[in-house]
């Protein structure tokens, strides 16, 4: 099973076409960045997104975020070409790679023996570049538990509400704003992540100046169990952050529960102010200091 050591509160998008964003971008405080290929740059700037990305990632100043690329889906048959891009010696900086549209077992495998190949040839550690699959489309969804299993490289499961709100032939509105209609979806995401110890990352918020329903937003699946959200405009960077970590009252709860266990002489429950508390809240509260600590 994986472990989730690195934040992911914030998984902000940065246009790979667009030499201003990239060179921005290491200065925003997000804990996780991925360089779109896909749906950010138009298809005659395929080529140029590529070498900007593959400089961004060997120069840029990038601390200890999450370095990834979304590629364009298996699809287009623009994947391998982006793949022989960005996995090279001198992107050894990269974290993961980010697949659009996945459906089946069939698109990470295939992503799985690509990497592998190419980190052959690149001399890279095998495993070195994981991956984080973006579902996406009804077929994703329904498959997703066995996506989530399909390989020791995959670290997180995105879920892309826009494409699935089309997919599932929703209007367009109901991607964005928290719905009950869409927890059906963010349960069987969640649920299938945690089945394998991966991260789960929550889609944008498209209204990017409306920061109050962005809170309500993330505060949502935030309340769900989810690790993060995508970030489109710098201005929610923040925003994420804050309601993705544990607030100061949270931590001091769950250390004093902590505390208040480990203080006793018996196994069983005890009452902390009022309130019963037994090794199933201290599994809660030991999964609260655990989120503070990567954030």
């Amino acid at each position: 099973m994986n472990e989730l050591p690195r934040a992911r509160r914030s998984c902000h998008a940065v246009p790979a076409s667009s030499e201003t964003f990239l060179t921005k971008a290491p200065t925003l405080g997000a804990d996780m960045y991925f360089l779109d290929l896909e749906d950010a740059v138009a298809l005659d700037a395929k080529d140029l997104a590529r070498g900007l990305a593959r400089d961004a990632i060997a120069h840029g100043q990038w601390g200890d975020a999450v370095l990834c690329v979304r590629l364009n889906a298996w699809a287009t048959e623009l994947t391998n070409d982006d793949l022989a891009a960005m996995v090279t010696t001198q992107t050894a900086r990269l974290d993961e790679v980010m697949l659009p549209k996945v459906e089946s077992v069939d698109d990470i495998h295939d992503l799985d023996i690509a990497l592998s190949e190419l980190e052959i040839a690149g001399g890279l550690p095998a495993g070195h570049v994981g991956i984080a699959a973006l579902i996406e489309t009804a077929k994703g969804v329904m498959n997703v538990d066995a996506i989530a299993g399909s390989s020791p490289r995959l670290r997180a499961l995105v879920l892309g509400p826009l494409d699935l709100a089309a997919s599932l032939q929703m209007p367009p509105s109901s991607s964005g704003d928290p719905a009950d209609h869409f927890d059906y979806v963010l349960m069987r995401i969640l649920i299938a992540a945690r089945s394998y110890g991966l991260s789960v990352i929550d889609g944008p918020f498209p209204a990017v100046k409306d920061l109050e329903r962005l809170v309500g937003a993330a505060e949502r699946t935030r309340a769900l169990g989810f690790d993060g959200k995508m970030t489109l405009h710098p201005g929610q960077i923040d925003v994420v952050n804050r309601i993705f970590s544990p607030s100061e009252a949270e931590v001091a709860k769950a250390t004093a529960i902590i505390s208040a266990l480990e203080a006793q002489d018996a196994a069983g429950a005890l009452f902390l102010n009022g309130e019963m508390i037994d090794e199933a809240s201290a599994k809660a509260a030991r999964a609260i200091i655990a989120r503070q600590k990567r954030a």
